[in-house]
């Protein structure tokens, strides 16, 4: 198995053994936000599970009850301030997104506490996502006053319909993971108690079974996603076209001083 920690720095790695690698979101102090590092690593390290011949399955999952609050503010204004981390970022998350949908190895999510950002977009691209009852699932991108791009409009709707996925994308309404799988957002949902114990059995399993049969079904099942290619493709455009505006300024700063934002850019179609 590869020396994943030097690879990728920001995230966590254990052998479980018989082929299941888990891997975690670590940013102590921070709820696992995602930054300039843990971006490029989150995208990154599905391309070398890909290739590891000694892993047959990965488990995502976040450290100390948490999965990921999303994007890390600092990233964000960065973002907002400079068209070059723009570029590098959006090449980021449209690799991220397609690296977890080309990753032949089965991903099992184990999703607990927030679930936001860049977190989100393998939480619910993984083959089997389980959540805990009080996870709470947010897309916050209009509420930072950016369009929803990273992941929903990909697999939002084949997931929960699309009268669902419209009111949570557009409200920022939170999904608990009670209410998750209820709507089919999620694989399934177990008291947080249960989460890892259960993530590790649904990857055992996965990693007892054929490998080639699983990695082809796979394949196969993911053709969906890859024919929204260029759904996905418009959204990410527009959110990125987003982050040049004068909304997400403000939407930044309305959540450092967690006031409501008062947005005052110009409406488009």
């Amino acid at each position: 198995m590869h020396d994943y920690g030097s690879l990728y720095p920001s995230l966590r790695f254990a052998d479980l053994g018989d082929g299941v690698l888990e891997v975690t979101m670590s940013a102590p102090g921070r709820l696992n936000a995602v930054g300039h590092e843990g971006h490029r690593d989150l995208a990154a390290v599905w391309t070398t599970i890909d290739g590891d011949p000694d892993v047959r399955v990965a488990i995502i999952r976040g450290e100390g009850g948490v999965f990921s609050a999303g994007g890390d503010l600092d990233l964000v204004s960065d973002m907002a301030a400079d068209f070059a981390v723009r570029v590098r970022v959006l090449r980021e998350a449209r690799d991220l997104v397609y690296n977890v949908i080309n990753c032949a190895k089965p991903v099992v999510s184990a999703i607990e506490g927030p679930a936001v950002g860049a977190g989100l977009v393998v939480g619910l691209l993984a083959d089997v996502s389980i959540a805990a009852s009080t996870a709470r699932i947010i897309d916050g991108h209009t509420r930072l006053g950016v369009a929803a791009g990273d992941h929903a409009a990909i697999v939002w709707p084949l997931l929960c319909g699309m009268a669902k996925a419209k009111y949570h994308l557009l409200t920022c309404e939170p999904v608990s993971g009670a209410e998750a799988e209820r709507i089919g957002l999620v694989s399934l949902c177990v008291e947080p108690e249960e989460l890892h114990d259960t993530a590790r059995k649904v990857a055992a399993r996965l990693a007892s079974g054929s490998q080639s049969a699983i990695r082809w079904t796979k394949y196969a099942l993911n053709n969906w996603l890859r024919s929204a290619g260029p759904i996905f493709d418009a959204s990410l455009g527009l959110e990125f076209l987003g982050f040049g505006g004068p909304d997400v300024v403000e939407g930044v700063a309305a959540i450092r001083a967690k006031r409501p934002a008062e947005f005052s850019g110009p409406a488009s179609e």
